[in-house]
């Protein structure tokens, strides 16, 4: 990933970066994770998976993974947030899911643009996350608006993806406490492709992925519709600089 970093961000994160294995005595349980570095520089950010048993571990779903929960995804997002001197400690220390994880989910989208899937297999296990996202919607809706019980979502979870039931039963019991989380995964991917979509268009030839890139990133995590107006003012003065 590194050598196309440079081309698609300006900004990066000061934080080291480590990989490291989930604790043995929870990996049946856990799912892969990042911890955000400490303020104070003493510990990286650390992305955390979970293997259980390497030798039936699903590697083909590993380069989507990397780029959601490492780089550029949750690791330049939230270590850059905790750098960023202009922002109150208050917004550091806050979690705006739509966009935190909005924004991991559209560097799983990246992957071409920084030289990943060129693996036919590494390819499919990205679409394999696209299906775990669409079968995510359905769960999340059924718990908690449809009156679905425990077994009948992961029943659903089995019937629409390549899973084992342990790894189904572990999704299952994350989304029941956590009501609409998986939904504003995708609501707030979708809603960053517009943004840039929106500037593609409207700036033609003089659009700047890494400048879309570093305006989304620079001042921490917010709420979509503020992301959206600070996407708006940039858009704007660009216009005018480019007449």
């Amino acid at each position: 990933i590194q050598p196309y970093v440079d081309s698609y961000f300006g900004i990066r994160p000061k934080a080291p970066f480590e990989i490291r294995p989930v604790d043995p005595a929870l990996a049946n349980a856990a799912t892969a994770n990042y911890d955000s570095p400490s303020l104070d520089g003493s510990r990286p950010g650390i992305f955390y998976d979970a293997i259980p048993d390497a030798k039936k571990y699903n590697y083909i779903t590993m380069e989507s993974l990397f780029l959601h929960e490492a780089i550029p995804g949750h690791h330049f997002q939230e270590a850059l947030a905790l750098e960023e001197s202009s922002i109150p400690m208050y917004r550091k220390a806050m979690s705006f899911g739509a966009f935190n994880e909005g924004w991991a989910l559209y560097c799983e989208s990246l992957g071409k643009e920084l030289g990943l899937y060129t693996n036919p297999y590494h390819y499919l296990g990205k679409l394999e996350d696209e299906m775990l996202r669409a079968t995510r919607l359905v769960v999340d809706t059924g718990l908690h608006d449809k009156g679905w019980t425990r077994e009948q979502a992961i029943q659903y979870v089995m019937d629409n993806m390549p899973i084992s039931e342990s790894n189904a039963i572990v999704g299952i019991e994350r989304y029941m406490v956590r009501p609409g989380q998986a939904l504003s995964y995708k609501i707030g991917e979708l809603k960053i492709k517009e943004l840039r979509n929106r500037c593609e268009i409207e700036l033609g030839e003089s659009f700047s992925l890494k400048e879309f890139h570093d305006l989304v990133l620079q001042n921490g995590g917010m709420p979509l519709r503020s992301l959206e107006k600070r996407v708006d003012h940039w858009l704007m003065l660009k216009k005018q600089s480019v007449n």
